[in-house]
């Protein structure tokens, strides 16, 4: 458990460089109550705590997939899919576009933006949670690859644990964005988001070689391959 909340911490806080590019003029753009610094503290807080509370949301969601998998003995597999899924949309960014052009999701996004774009219109507390919980649901590579890690945990508590631990690894940047305002120019954000592909090439790899089980402690642990549950329904009717 100690190793998911590190490594959920430290995707969420390396990350969090990617989302200055993509997900900082959102932060900048805040209807923030006031401008007095006890105001601004407490609309940026709400904010990302919505964000937090959708990632966490998401992670039960999807850990219903990995448990799923777990039961049948296919956890390790589902890792190694999901790392190679990355890896071959990161390779082959023609076969991503098409996907997404044919994606009906698409249409759910951008419902999303525009319910996101009335709030911005209200200057109140409650419409700045409500942004944040519904940033958690705009697409953003770093929350697929982010949920790929939590649905190999093949747990629903643990991988809505690691959503919610990788939101919080994102929020000392994202709420220094939101607080401090323009700070960052457009120059650092752009050299910024080409580290990117690289922090997903990582990610996948290291979901390739988690699924492998090559003995190796916090990286690749020995995932039993048989589910207890599923071994003793076979005994019964030896």
């Amino acid at each position: 458990m100690i190793s998911l909340a590190i490594t959920a911490i430290v995707l969420g806080a390396l990350g969090s460089v990617h989302c200055i590019g993509m997900c900082g003029p959102i932060a900048l753009s805040l209807p923030v109550v006031s401008n007095n610094p006890l105001s601004r503290f407490i609309s940026t807080l709400l904010y990302n705590a919505g964000r937090i509370i959708t990632y966490a949301f998401l992670g039960s969601l999807f850990g219903i997939i990995g448990m799923s998998f777990a039961f049948f003995g296919y956890q390790q597999w589902l890792s190694i899919i999901l790392g190679s899924l990355i890896l071959v949309f990161l390779l082959l960014p023609k076969l991503t576009r098409s996907f997404q052009s044919k994606n009906i999701v698409l249409q759910i996004f951008e419902k999303t933006r525009l319910a996101m774009g009335n709030l911005f219109s209200r200057k109140n507390y409650t419409s700045l949670f409500f942004i944040g919980l519904l940033n958690g649901l705009l697409p953003c590579g770093l929350i697929y690859m982010a949920i790929a890690a939590a649905i190999s945990t093949g747990s629903i508590i643990k991988s809505s644990l690691f959503m919610a631990l990788f939101g919080f690894g994102t929020l000392p940047v994202m709420w220094s964005i939101a607080f401090f305002g323009n700070s960052i120019t457009m120059h650092i954000r752009m050299k910024i988001k080409r580290l990117y592909p690289y922090m997903m090439i990582l990610m996948a790899v290291l979901l390739i070689i988690r699924g492998l089980g090559l003995h190796i402690p916090y990286i690749s642990p020995a995932m039993p391959l048989e589910q207890p549950g599923i071994q003793s329904a076979i005994e019964c009717y030896d």
